[in-house]
C-alpha cells in the first residue's frame, strides 16, 4: 500500500503540515520533531510524490545534463562527476546527449525539458552566444567547455590556450624540433581546437622553431579511428615529426597505434601528448602524457553555480577558470 503523509504525522505523533515542512527541508521545525518525523518517514518507507513536491516547492529535483557525446570517455566521466555532485545535495540528473547537433542544442535551450528540471548544465559545441542567449529559457544555466557565452550566463572552462601551450612547450623542451598538432585548423572545426592550435602556435614562435602549416594534421572527425588514419595519411604523405600535439586522448591513442604501424617508435622517434586525462590513457603502452583538467573542480563548480542561479542569484554571468596540469608519462620520456 502507499503510504501517505497521514501515515507519517500519525506515527510521529504531529501534524500533516509539519511533515510536510520536514519532507520541503522547511528550516524552523524544531530538531527533536525533525528527528522524529524523519524516523517515521524511515520506518514507513516513506517516498514523497515527485508531482506532490513540485506543487508545494516549485521544484522537481531534478538536474539536466547536456553533452555532446556521452560514449566519448571525457564526457562519461564528466556525466559520473556531476551525477555524484548532485546526489549529494539530494537532487538526481537527467542526462541528454545532443550530437553536437544544431538543433539538439536549440532545443536543449528553449526547454524541451520544461517543468521536468530545476537547472542545466550544458556543454555547447555548435551554438554561439548570440544563439544562446536567443534561445535560453527560463531554466536556470550553466555552461561547460570553449564555446563563446553570453556576459549574462554562468560558464566554467579552462585555459585551453595556456594548456596547448604547456603541452607543446613539454616536447620541444625534451628536445623536439618538429612538433606536429593533430585535429583541427584555424579556419574550421570546433572552437577547442581553435583555441588547443592557438597555444600551440604560441609556443612554436616563443621557442623559434618551424611553425607552418606543413605540421598541422587534419581529422575529418574526431576519435581514435580518425586520428589513426589522418596519421597514416600524413605520414605517407612524408610528413616528417618528432613530436605531436594531439587533440584528445582518444587522438593520442589512434596516432600511437599509426606510429606504431609505421615502424615509429614512441617515445624515441616520436613523442606523444593527449588531452583530457581519461582513464585508459594510464593503460596504453607507453602510457599517454596529457593535459588533465581538474574535472572534479570543473563539476563542482558548475553546480555551486548553477545551485546559486536557482536559490534566486541574479547578478552577471560568471567566468570561472578550473586549474589544468601536464602529467607526464612513457610517451615523452627523453
Amino acid at each position: 500500500m502507499t503510504v501517505t503523509l497521514q501515515d507519517v504525522a500519525d506515527l510521529a505523533g504531529v501534524s500533516i503540515k509539519t511533515v510536510s515542512n520536514v519532507v520541503r527541508d522547511y528550516q524552523h521545525v524544531r530538531p527533536s520533531t525533525r528527528a522524529r518525523v524523519q524516523d517515521a518517514i524511515d520506518q514507513l518507507g516513506y517516498v514523497p510524490h515527485s508531482l506532490a513536491r513540485r506543487l508545494a516547492t516549485g521544484r522537481t529535483g531534478m538536474i539536466g545534463l547536456a553533452l555532446p557525446a556521452i560514449e566519448t570517455p571525457y564526457f562519461a566521466e564528466l556525466a559520473a562527476l556531476v551525477s555524484t555532485e548532485v546526489d549529494g545535495f539530494d537532487y538526481r540528473l537527467l542526462i541528454e546527449q545532443t550530437a553536437a547537433g544544431l538543433d539538439d542544442e536549440r532545443a536543449v535551450l528553449r526547454g524541451r525539458e520544461q517543468g521536468l528540471i530545476d537547472g542545466l548544465i550544458f556543454h555547447p559545441m555548435v551554438l554561439d552566444a548570440a544563439a544562446i542567449d536567443r534561445y535560453r529559457g527560463a531554466t536556470p544555466l550553466v555552461l561547460l567547455g570553449e564555446t563563446a557565452v553570453p556576459p549574462s550566463v554562468d560558464h566554467v572552462m579552462i585555459d585551453n590556450v595556456a594548456a596547448a601551450r604547456v603541452a607543446t612547450l613539454h616536447l620541444l623542451q625534451s628536445g623536439r624540433t618538429r612538433v606536429a598538432f593533430l585535429g583541427g585548423s584555424m579556419s574550421a572545426g570546433p572552437v577547442t581546437a581553435r583555441l588547443r592550435l592557438s597555444g600551440y602556435r604560441s609556443a612554436l614562435r616563443e621557442s623559434g622553431v618551424h611553425s607552418g602549416d606543413d605540421l598541422l594534421i587534419p581529422m575529418a572527425q574526431f576519435g581514435a579511428f580518425a586520428a589513426e588514419a589522418a596519421v597514416m595519411d600524413a605520414i605517407g604523405a612524408g610528413l616528417r615529426f618528432d613530436g605531436l600535439v594531439c587533440f584528445d586522448d582518444l587522438s593520442g591513442i589512434g596516432a600511437m597505434k599509426a606510429l606504431a604501424r609505421c615502424g615509429r617508435l614512441v617515445p624515441e622517434d616520436v613523442g606523444v601528448v593527449g588531452w583530457d586525462d581519461i582513464l585508459m590513457a594510464q593503460f596504453t603502452s607507453p602510457g599517454l602524457t596529457t593535459i588533465r583538467p581538474d574535472k572534479a573542480r570543473l563539476t563542482e563548480t558548475a553546480f555551486r553555480l548553477l545551485r546559486d542561479r536557482m536559490n534566486g542569484e541574479s547578478g552577471p554571468g560568471r567566468h570561472e577558470l578550473v586549474e589544468f596540469d601536464l602529467v607526464v608519462r612513457g610517451s615523452t620520456a627523453s
